[in-house]
């Protein structure tokens, strides 16, 4: 059921690609054309030029784009494709450590190739606080540029030989509704260690895992590999004295990368800095595998990776490179009727006259990281390549203020990157935008997101045919309820249960609940697709069924390129993976599916979706 397609290595396109080519790209004209010895050659600008015409294309004058514009898969040329999305740490399976791993990865991929998905969409995949491991917002990540090493499958690492003691700690974590990250971080650091050791001291020879090959991955990493591994090695020894992990509350000589101190410490902890840049090599390995399977199940677009807005302000990459950084102020939102006080996200931001300079700028870097791993990158807060708000510390958002970013060079570094990797874009464009980003995203071809509940104008929820053709939609997403918690009002009571917004607005929002739900059926019924009651806030298990393949069939039958399915709707989830505004006061980012892996392909619910989505896509061939 896999899909066919020429696996040929590309040559990367022109990073400076003229108004011909990118026009041409636009309409789907391929930049080279396979030779009888296996090779490519360009196609000519003339070949561009008559193909063009033939197409009914206008080739001189304005029409001709001037603007970045961004990579697309060739397929999406006479393609409406779909996807999964989910959170890597709540899969289930009968092998993982008590989070979903990168094993797991692939074993969702190979599924979603025989369902005739074409990607999949993963949470954030940053390296976190590991010596905090409690610290687990995939959105505030330690460092955007290296990876999460909880993720790594320790099973699959060669030389892993499986224990009893292991394993029973392993079962016991697994079988838990939520993930324990502390119990779990010091169960696979324990178990990495070993292996670690062992490997070092040659063991487990194997080809793609020699240390020749380690060596060419800790020189490919560079300077900021090693600042991050020794980073983590500070951080873990001063966790060890009850200190705090984060840089801006250890002692001041440890502050900076380049002190005397700093430098001393590194001498003395060689191994422990090691062993850190180990677990970003597997880390490397393991999620290069799993894209791999991906393309091999059929995934054409493959993994769909997702940027976090920022960095935690007291993480590896403010400490590695403090002069990219806005020094005293963090990233938040300004008050809104959902966030009444506005939002201090804690997040660091790249000084706005340095993230595009240079040829290896900033955010050229953050972006080949991910890239080099996916076929489509979503940007969160997209309106970040226009603008930030910033709060300066000690302040509160209502004094913040907005500072606008270099919008025409962040999306002509978008555009190399993109064509370089082969790598779609799609940017998360909701809320408060500055004024023409939604129109310079579309020039230059960025995948707006579409959320089915933000989907509405003064008539109601629009109609399928008024969804844009250059974008992403879903039903719900991380930050939502299921659309069965959307449904009965579950959001909203929580945003109440939470103190998330005022009393006032919360009634407003519970008295528009039930013209929604009749906006939603009276939208279905146009598309004589099965609907409930919009007077029963609890319909039963068969109704809500059918009114979930209902959602997903009309999706499915927008004009949108991409349709992006969220596993839990189809695991029917009654919590919600985050709440945004709240930290203690709800588990987010820790609820697991409660459906193994191996229980997906036999769930009633995801056998019709699958069914509804290749009827009104075409099957998986």
């Amino acid at each position: 059921m896999a899909k066919a397609e020429n696996s040929r290595k590309k040559k990367p396109l022109d990073p400076h690609p003229s108004p011909l080519d990118r026009l041409a790209r636009l309409h789907g004209i391929a930049p080279t054309r396979p030779e009888a010895d296996g090779s490519e050659v360009p196609i000519t600008q003339e070949t561009k030029r008559k193909l063009l015409a033939a197409l009914n294309v206008t080739v001189d004058g304005e029409d001709l784009p001037h603007g970045p514009v961004c990579f697309l898969p060739q397929i999406l040329s006479k393609e409406r494709v779909w996807g999964l999305s989910l959170q890597l740490y709540e899969l289930r399976s009968e092998r993982n450590w008590g989070i979903g791993d990168f094993g797991d990865l692939e074993s969702i991929a190979a599924l979603a190739g025989q369902w005739g998905a074409d990607f999949i969409g993963l949470n954030p995949l940053h390296a976190p606080f590991l010596a905090d491991p409690a610290r687990c917002s995939p959105y505030e990540p330690s460092n955007r540029r290296w990876l999460n090493p909880l993720y790594i499958a320790v099973d699959r690492i060669p030389g892993f030989e499986a224990d009893e003691a292991v394993e029973k700690r392993a079962a016991t974590l697994r079988n838990k509704t939520r993930i324990d990250y502390v119990a779990l971080a010091e169960l696979k650091l324990e178990a990495l260690q070993g292996l670690w050791k062992r490997w070092r001291k040659g063991a487990a020879p194997q080809e793609g895992f020699l240390p020749e090959d380690f060596e060419e991955f800790r020189e490919k990493g560079g300077r900021s590999l090693h600042l991050h591994a020794l980073f983590e090695a500070i951080s873990f020894a001063m966790a060890e004295r009850d200190g705090s992990t984060g840089w801006r509350n250890w002692p001041d000589e440890l502050q900076s990368p380049d002190s005397p101190a700093v430098e001393e410490f590194a001498r003395s902890r060689l191994e422990e800095v090691d062993f850190h840049v180990w677990l970003q090599w597997v880390a490397h390995l393991q999620l290069m595998q799993a894209a791999e399977a991906a393309r091999a199940a059929g995934l054409r677009i493959g993994l769909y990776l997702d940027l976090a807005v920022g960095e935690a302000l007291d993480g590896s990459a403010t400490w590695s490179e403090p002069d990219i950084y806005v020094s005293s102020a963090s990233i938040g939102g300004p008050p809104d009727p959902w966030a009444t006080t506005g939002q201090d996200w804690r997040l660091a931001a790249f000084l706005p006259d340095r993230i595009a300079q240079g040829e290896t700028s900033p955010y050229r870097r953050m972006l080949d990281a991910a890239m080099q791993y996916a076929g489509a990158i979503r940007i969160d807060h997209a309106a970040a390549l226009s603008r930030l708000f910033l709060i300066p510390f000690d302040d509160t958002p209502s004094d913040g203020a907005y500072v606008d970013y270099p919008r025409e060079e962040l999306l002509r570094v978008l555009e190399q990157a993109s064509h370089h990797h082969h790598c779609l874009v799609i940017g998360e464009d909701l809320g408060n935008l500055p004024g023409e980003l939604k129109e310079d995203l579309a020039a230059a071809r960025i995948l707006s997101y579409r959320i089915f509940s933000y989907e509405r104008d003064a008539r109601g929820f629009i109609p399928a045919e008024d969804y844009p053709a250059l974008a992403l939609a879903c039903v719900s997403t991380h930050d939502h309820q299921t659309l069965g918690g959307w449904w009965a009002g579950a959001d909203v009571q929580a945003r109440i249960d939470h103190d998330l917004v005022s009393k006032k607005l919360a009634r407003k929002d519970l008295e528009a609940r039930p013209g929604e739900r009749e906006d939603l059926v009276r939208i279905l019924e146009a598309e004589d697709l099965p609907a409930p009651d919009p007077d029963e806030t609890e319909p039963d298990d068969a109704v809500m069924d059918d009114l979930i393949v209902s959602l997903h069939r009309f999706l499915a039958r927008t004009p949108s390129l991409l349709l992006s399915v969220r596993l839990a709707d189809l695991t029917r989830e009654t919590e919600p993976t985050n709440i945004p505004g709240t930290s203690d006061s709800h588990p987010n980012w820790k609820t697991k599916l409660s459906a193994g892996l191996d229980e997906l392909p036999e769930l009633p619910l995801l056998k019709r979706v699958v069914r509804a989505l290749q009827d009104e896509r075409g099957a998986a061939v």
